[in-house]
């Protein structure tokens, strides 16, 4: 793998700072299209056509919504992209649309479940002999549960989906994003991982009085603490890991499973094209290659927790990290 060309852009104003520090903090501006519409004034150059060249990326969940519109942005800067979905007939119809929409874009089809581990052990080991240099492994199948399910291993949908399926595919994953000079990981997580502390005690939600949105944050949040604990146990083989949220974007997920909510910011939501800007950003960026471990937001690194209640203990951490490891061992004790 040929290395990115590093390229540091200029510090901004001071002027600047303090007005991204306001928009984060309130909120309701930063994370709607008018945060993006003014943090984008001081933004890096965007990143040349061509750029990803030849390179594989792949994208889990990204038949519609922020995973659809990347799909499309990526393709465009030359990336042969691995797009994965859970539904066939779905899938190829988005592939239709990609193909229409971006007809130099070379895309690929894989079908993966993943929320099911022995789907998921069956197409990583399969990519892994497909594809010996991966550039980029783009975590952003996502679900909300009305009520709690689990899948056959007996997990909850939510966090199979959003944390053990994707552990599971970094580790299937490792020898080709570690190829050449190293890959990226990214987790698409949301802001709304804010409002849940770290869970170690009761990963799998098995408490009483289960809520879709509740169980949705609490995983977002999972997803941003296991991105830091991948960071430095990926760092000796150069692969870099990120997590992100888009902001509030008007996808298929937000209109089915937060009415109220969508009916109350559908005029200040983001496209989705708006909401994928910072995931392809940290693909395709020089600067992707910085900051490992970091959660970004409209291309800026952004704290993690405000205040004491949201900090979660070294302890706890390596909970998590011993409960994805065991949940997703096979019959054989095996990844």
């Amino acid at each position: 793998m040929t290395q990115l060309t590093d390229s540091r852009p200029t510090e901004p104003p001071r002027v600047f700072r303090v007005l991204d520090w306001v928009l984060d903090r309130s909120v309701v501006l930063g994370y709607s299209r008018i945060g993006h519409a003014v943090r984008r004034r001081w933004w890096d150059d965007d990143v040349p056509a061509g750029m990803l060249k030849g390179r594989h990326v792949l994208i889990t969940g990204a038949t519609s919504g922020i995973g659809l519109a990347a799909a499309a942005a990526l393709g465009r800067l030359g990336a042969v992209v691995h797009v994965l979905g859970h539904d066939r007939d779905h899938l190829e119809r988005s592939l239709e649309r990609l193909r229409v929409e971006v007809p130099d874009g070379d895309y690929v089809s894989e079908v993966c479940d993943i929320s099911d581990l022995e789907d998921v052990r069956r197409f990583g080991h399969d990519l892994a002999q497909r594809v010996t240099d991966l550039h980029a492994l783009v975590h952003n199948a996502g679900t909300m549960a009305r009520e709690r399910t689990e899948t056959a291993e007996g997990h909850e949908v939510t966090v199979a989906t959003h944390v053990l399926g994707p552990f599971l595919l970094t580790h299937l994953l490792h020898e080709p994003l570690a190829h050449g000079d190293g890959g990226r990981v990214v987790f698409t997580s949301s802001g709304g991982m804010y409002a849940a502390a770290l869970r170690d005690d009761d990963p799998d939600y098995g408490e009483d009085g289960y809520s879709g949105p509740k169980a949705y944050a609490r995983t977002k949040r999972m997803q941003v603490v296991l991105a830091e604990t991948l960071a430095e146990r990926l760092a000796g083989d150069r692969i870099v890991v990120h997590s992100m949220h888009p902001g509030w974007v008007d996808t298929r997920g937000v209109s089915r499973y937060l009415t109220v909510f969508r009916a109350a910011t559908l005029p200040f939501m983001r496209s989705p094209d708006q909401g994928a800007d910072t995931l392809v950003w940290l693909v395709a960026s020089p600067r992707g290659a910085q900051q490992s471990g970091s959660f970004w937001h409209d291309r800026r690194p952004r704290p993690t927790s405000y205040g004491r209640a949201r900090q979660q203990t070294p302890t706890q951490v390596a909970r998590l990290w011993e409960y994805c490891t065991e949940a997703t061992r096979d019959s054989k004790g095996s990844p």
